[in-house]
């Protein structure tokens, strides 16, 4: 159906049946040569086995879903957003950026076990900040 769609601007003449049927004939001498070597399955098999149904449903996400996640990750960072500096710099340079506790120490010029308190304390904040936004939804 997809190739009739794209090619309906050179359908000329009244009954489509025939231009159609060319159409699917083409498409199946195309698949035909395409999988020389590959076993038949019959309908049932193929529907018992998962296989038929795989090749009609899509893997990609649906817009819903999309939205929703846009949705959730507007809302964490809102969230981060929302927390003190010091503890949403340790928390983005951890969580995000991947950086080691010495490393975050260099930067924010602060011991490790600061780094440390701050880390969970903004994880902690973080977490109560999201409950709330999700009990407002």
């Amino acid at each position: 159906m997809l190739r009739a769609l794209k090619a309906l601007d050179g359908f000329r003449g009244s009954d489509a049946k025939p231009w159609l049927l060319a159409i699917v004939r083409n498409c199946c001498r195309t698949v035909a040569s395409k999988g020389r070597g590959r076993t038949a399955l019959s309908l049932d098999d193929a529907e018992s086995s998962g296989s038929f149904m795989d090749a009609f449903t899509s893997q990609d996400p649906t817009p819903e879903a999309l939205t929703i996640d846009r949705e959730r990750s507007q809302s964490i960072d809102e969230a981060i957003a929302s927390l003190p500096h010091e503890f949403r710099e340790v928390l983005i340079l951890r969580e995000m950026e991947e950086l080691s506790y010495r490393e975050i120490a260099e930067i924010a010029k602060v011991p490790i076990g600061t780094v440390m308190s701050r880390l969970s304390r903004a994880r902690a904040m973080l977490k109560e900040r999201w409950l709330q936004r999700e009990e407002a939804l």
